[in-house]
């Protein structure tokens, strides 16, 4: 795909849409907005645009239509699959401006958002009203839902009720033409054309850029339990995982945490709460919630009577409110703490809830016949779990080069062999598209480009990403 620069006549016509102050090339800016938060990636682009409404988008996209100059939107660049990264450079469009909760209609129990609202601010807003919105990714602090839907996220409480796509009704989105569609109705039922808003969700800013986005919501549950399970194998807490969901029980979530990430993050976070005994290999973090206490606490309790037949130790039960912030702000800093202890890569992998064992069995196969240490954390409950590829003592010749692609071609192999895929809720971005074919034929690889042809025909929005140039 050829691509032209950006001329200071195209800058002063954006400049008249914006404002001088919303369009931005100096060089700090050009490097805060030229990386995420994958791997060590820096790609520097032309200018940066930080626009207001959906019609100033419009007119962005119909200047770069017409000029053929690429566009990468993005939210708030906490993605770990480099979908927000301008690798043809062009201009990148921040969604920081569409900050609003628009409206929060109590009595459909919808919400009407923009997509650079905070993931937890908007939660903590609704929460308020006593209403519910379950998608929760670790990132959930600094998120944008923008990004949410674009990427399909995910997060623990996704086990019992779902990820981001079950989640949106409607979308406000600017096609890279300029045109403002929406892409559905407002209504939990809709079998009206071609599901378009479910194809804009975890299209990765390729297909359109989301300006509005309607939200159903939930009744608040009144309680919730939660409990540290340690085991003595990992083997044993994965086997425990689709144990737990056969005897009948439906958690809100069912957390995996190999020793080394608890450790890490302990020390990282400096937290005691958690004792680590010398002969424990991984733990399960499990969390029930309703609205009948009494119910909670005997499912809990059947629960943990059921984890006895495996090799555990003591069970935490989380005892007041502060202890369970503690425990699940240590696995919400799992990742952070990784990065920070070690160079290392993530991979998103997703399976059948069952066949945990074996994937983490294969996994460390592979990590011992290439060399690396691995480290497995995520949320088991619904089979989602990201393996942390650890450095060592490889080269940087074999950790940049095809050594390490072939080990990850090889884990994502594993993940088609049993059923799964290749991402569970990070994306495909700029770090998986070479490994699409794994587990796509041919055919539904040129299907899907040419759905991406057809919403976007000169290939500037967000071009590089998912299936290459």
């Amino acid at each position: 795909m050829n691509f032209n620069k950006i001329t200071p006549a195209i800058i002063k016509q954006i400049q008249q849409i914006l404002g001088d102050q919303y369009v931005l090339f100096d060089s700090e800016s050009l490097k805060n907005y030229g990386h995420d938060e994958t791997e060590e990636f820096l790609f520097l682009p032309e200018i940066v645009v930080k626009p207001r409404t959906a019609k100033e988008i419009s007119e962005i996209l119909k200047i770069a239509n017409t000029e053929r100059i690429p566009v990468t939107p993005r939210g708030a660049g906490t993605g770990l699959s480099g979908g927000a990264l301008p690798i043809h450079s062009g201009i990148i469009l921040s969604m920081e401006r569409f900050n609003q909760i628009l409206e929060v209609d109590e009595r459909n129990l919808q919400a009407t958002v923009e997509p650079g609202v905070i993931n937890e601010v908007f939660q903590i807003a609704v929460k308020e009203l006593g209403l519910f919105y379950p998608p929760d990714p670790a990132s959930k602090g600094s998120c944008f839902l923008g990004g949410n839907v674009a990427e399909s996220s995910g997060g623990p409480k996704c086990v019992k009720y779902g990820t981001t796509k079950d989640y949106i009704l409607n979308l406000e989105v600017v096609l890279p033409t300029g045109e403002i569609i929406e892409t559905g109705a407002n209504t939990l039922k809709n079998s009206t054309g071609y599901n378009l808003t479910q194809l804009m969700v975890g299209s990765e800013g390729t297909l359109g850029i989301a300006t509005k986005i309607i939200v159903k919501l939930l009744p608040l549950p009144k309680y919730d339990l939660l409990m540290l399970v340690p085991f003595r194998s990992l083997d044993q807490a994965c086997e425990a995982v689709s144990g737990v969901f056969r005897a009948g029980f439906t958690p809100s979530a069912l957390e995996l945490m190999e020793r080394d990430a608890l450790d890490w993050v302990c020390k990282y976070v400096q937290s005691t709460v958690v004792k680590l005994e010398d002969d424990i290999q991984a733990h399960l973090l499990i969390e029930v919630d309703g609205n009948d206490m009494e119910i909670l606490m005997k499912e809990m309790e059947a629960i943990s009577e059921l984890l006895n037949k495996y090799d555990i130790a003591d069970i935490l039960f989380a005892e007041s409110s502060a202890q369970k912030n503690e425990l699940w702000r240590l696995r919400r800093g799992i990742n952070e703490a990784v990065r920070n202890n070690a160079i290392s890569k993530e991979q998103d992998t997703v399976v059948p809830r069952a066949e945990l064992p074996k994937l983490v069995k294969r996994v460390k196969e592979i990590a011992e016949k290439y060399k690396f240490k691995t480290v497995c954390y995520g949320h088991a409950g619904d089979g989602n779990l990201h393996i942390r590829l650890i450095k060592g003592d490889l080269t940087d010749e074999q950790w940049n080069g095809e050594y390490i692609k072939k080990a990850i071609a090889e884990i994502f192999s594993v993940c088609k062999q049993l059923g799964g895929t290749i991402s569970g809720e990070h994306g495909v971005g700029l770090v998986q598209q070479e490994y699409m074919n794994i587990v796509f034929s041919e055919k539904a690889l040129q299907l899907q480009r040419n759905i991406k042809n057809v919403f976007d025909p000169n290939g500037i929005l967000n071009p590089g990403k998912m299936f290459g140039s």
